[in-house]
């Protein structure tokens, strides 16, 4: 792999449209396609926005006691079993996002402006905070986490539209010793700010969220070369601001699909992995049969798996939930079956 430090003008003559805060909610008349949540994660009690990333960590020893990890961006990081119910809770400060390769697991901190790596035990699907990494920037935002060989990588996002890529040596852990190889300026329009972002080390490619313009696309195996648009909010494909969480449902010969939270309108967006990154389909996340799991609106932070698990042989999409059933009042994760998902859309890759 090649890693140089690159600044990146912001001449690119893509025109930024119309979008939506935080605040906004969008009705653009775009079709969704309703998919039922299988089960929901035990609420964050209490008010505010606070749930915001869940990550799954699959049980290498045993997949049924494979666990989800839920970023509370007020307090620290919930752990819950595949039944939604909580196992563990780490008091690490305000981190934001989360994501895992292998046994260990990394988030933003804003609290301690840094990096905290956990690490995951098989045996006793238990997770520990091994320390955290000073970024030396402030608002660590979004994360995400990238193993090649023996090479662990983590690249916080930032809300000056700039991305860092740590590399720690795997053989080293416990002992945390990450190097800083780059920093990238991957924003480039409105207010720049990057959240959500996804490896895909498959493809040699990482995916990046800038909240108010698209989705960007960096070359893994050479980070000097220009970020390219995959899809921005102007296209009409069902992107809208803010950009959100994204991850990727991994198929065989490095097919798969990526998905992308449209947060103000309430629903996702789904690509073909490989390139040229055709949209595939929209859907929202609706209540299920009975009404014991509510519907899903306005979601930050989401993950995707393709690992069979018990019940759900085409893996699972876990996304934030910010009503539960109210806004900002007890927030939680909602989990979804790929197959219905596969269903609703027609995809149909091995």
């Amino acid at each position: 792999m090649k890693f140089s430090t690159l600044a990146l003008s912001t001449t690119s003559a893509l025109l930024l449209a119309a979008c939506a805060t935080d605040d906004v909610w969008v009705d653009d008349g775009i079709p969704a396609t309703p998919v039922a949540a299988s089960f929901e994660t035990a609420p964050m009690i209490g008010f505010g926005d606070r749930a915001d990333d869940p990550a799954l960590w699959v049980n290498p020893a045993n997949v049924s006691n494979s666990l989800i990890l839920g970023t509370n961006k007020d307090e620290g990081l919930h752990v819950y079993d595949l039944s939604g119910a909580e196992t563990q809770f780490l008091d690490v400060g305000a981190v934001n996002n989360v994501d895992v390769r292998a046994n260990i697991a990394v988030a933003s901190n804003d609290e301690t402006r840094s990096i905290s790596w956990f690490s995951i035990d098989a045996e006793t699907a238990s997770v520990t905070h091994l320390g955290d990494t000073p970024t030396q920037k402030d608002e660590p935002y979004g994360i995400c986490a990238g193993l090649v060989g023996s090479t662990y990588y983590a690249m916080p996002t930032y809300k000056d539209g700039k991305a860092q890529i740590w590399a720690q040596d795997m053989s080293s852990l416990p002992t945390l010793a990450p190097e800083l190889i780059a920093e990238i300026q991957v924003g480039q329009f409105g207010q720049l700010q990057l959240e959500g972002c996804v490896f895909d080390e498959t493809n040699s490619q990482i995916f990046v969220g800038e909240e108010e313009h698209g989705v960007w696309k960096l070359d893994l195996n050479d980070l000097s070369i220009a970020p390219v648009t995959i899809d921005t909010i102007a296209a009409a494909n069902g992107l809208v601001a803010d950009v959100e969480g994204m991850d990727i449902w991994e198929g065989e010969n490095g097919e798969g699909y990526l998905v992308v939270s449209a947060q103000a309108a309430n629903r996702f967006v789904v690509y073909d992995l490989q390139a040229p990154h055709a949209p595939r389909g929209i859907f929202t996340v609706t209540a299920n049969a009975d009404g014991s799991v509510d519907a899903v609106t306005h979601t930050d932070g989401l993950d995707v798996n393709s690992t069979p698990l018990p019940g759900y042989p085409r893996g699972v999409l876990i996304v934030q939930d910010d009503a539960n059933p109210t806004s900002e009042v007890d927030q939680n994760f909602k989990v979804v079956d790929w197959t219905a998902i596969e269903a609703a859309l027609g995809l149909s890759l091995n």
